[in-house]
């Protein structure tokens, strides 16, 4: 009798989804590498908004130095000045105001004239604290001496969500996390699987690299979007930030810095034999991004001369633009400049990477 049955069909092979199965099982299977992805941004995010959250100027710390025969000027200086509360005023002799200067244990030290009509001021000027309080310190002794304002003035205090500094935290750190999300979860887990001899056994399957790199890129993708949602609502809830602009847009923005640096990871990654190798590679990627970049302050503190070179780094356009859309409410299309220099930087390191990518 012959044998009639039907043939089994052919089991279809696709690599790319099977390696992105993989990557994201092997990636929720390392807690550590869940606390490093969703935790540390909310710490760093917590921590410094406590730090640099809204509160009063701290009070402004005085020392008047008693002269010989200016008993009279030094008691007016310490009557004057502890009218307000703001200034803690104390009194001491020369050798013990230096000293205190010098520690830092003062901001300002008044020494009054001995005929009584003057004050001179001694100060840090390196030291904020120091320029504030001479400031200060004068205004309330020439008050105190009869001086009357010409112009009427008066102080409005804004605090409302956009203009406070965890506001302008937030997009650099998720900037960040995106950052050593594509150098760590791309670059580093690449060279992992070199070393562990897991690309050579691809080498020996039907699998081309693009796949294998286009694999990599996504799985990423796939671990972005909750990394950056916990962030946002993060934020949104324990700080009230609020996001001015198109959500939209920001998420647009927020993909293209993923496949920009999962590229990156893969250019760092492409040859590296040893965890030491890539380890090095990607601090020398990373810290000059880490200080120029503007993740914690803003980079138009650095010289103009750098601001080019500053500019073309791959985190800068993310992070302004991010603050762009975010703080200012700016439309995607008014962010092309930032968006084609990431545009850029993810084709080339994408291209570089698999021209030069080996196996083994």
């Amino acid at each position: 009798m012959n044998d009639t049955r039907v043939p089994d069909a052919p089991v279809r092979y696709w690599p790319l989804g099977q390696l992105i199965v993989a990557r994201l099982r092997e990636f929720y299977r390392q807690p550590a590498a869940i606390f490093w992805v969703y935790g540390f941004p909310i710490l760093m995010a917590l921590a410094l908004g406590f730090a640099f959250r809204n509160k009063p100027v701290e009070r402004i710390t005085v020392t008047a130095q008693e002269i010989p025969g200016a008993e009279t000027s030094t008691d007016f200086v310490c009557k004057a000045l502890k009218q307000d509360k703001k200034y803690v005023v104390s009194r001491e002799d020369e050798a013990a105001c230096r000293l205190l200067l010098r520690t830092c244990k003062t901001d300002l030290v008044v020494i009054p004239s001995a005929t009584g009509k003057g004050y001179t001021y001694l100060y840090d000027p390196t030291r904020p604290e120091g320029v504030l309080a001479r400031g200060k310190v004068d205004d309330t002794l020439q008050r105190s001496n009869g001086r009357k304002d010409v112009v009427a003035v008066a102080d409005q205090e804004i605090t409302e969500p956009g203009g406070r500094y965890i506001d302008f935290l937030i997009p650099g750190l998720i900037g960040m996390s995106i950052m050593g999300g594509g150098l760590w979860g791309v670059g580093f887990a690449t060279v992992d699987m070199r070393i562990r001899k897991v690309l050579k056994r691809f080498l020996a399957t039907p699998m081309r690299k693009s796949d294998f790199l286009i694999a990599m890129i996504a799985s990423r993708m796939f671990l972005l979007v909750p990394e950056v949602v916990v962030v946002l609502v993060f934020a949104r809830l324990a700080f009230g930030v609020v996001v001015e602009g198109s959500l939209l847009a920001v998420g647009v923005l927020i993909l293209l810095g993923a496949v920009m640096f999962a590229g990156i990871g893969l250019l760092v990654a492409c040859r590296a034999q040893t965890v030491e190798t890539v380890s090095g590679l990607m601090n020398l990627v990373m810290l000059p991004m880490w200080i120029l970049s503007g993740i914690f302050f803003s980079h138009d503190r650095f010289p103009e001369a750098a601001q080019p070179i500053i500019r073309a780094l791959p985190l800068t356009p993310l992070i302004e633009s991010l603050r762009n859309v975010s703080l200012e409410g700016a439309t995607l299309a008014s962010q092309w400049p930032q968006v084609a220099t990431q545009a850029a930087w993810a084709a080339g390191s994408f291209a570089l990477a698999l021209w030069w990518f080996r196996w083994n």
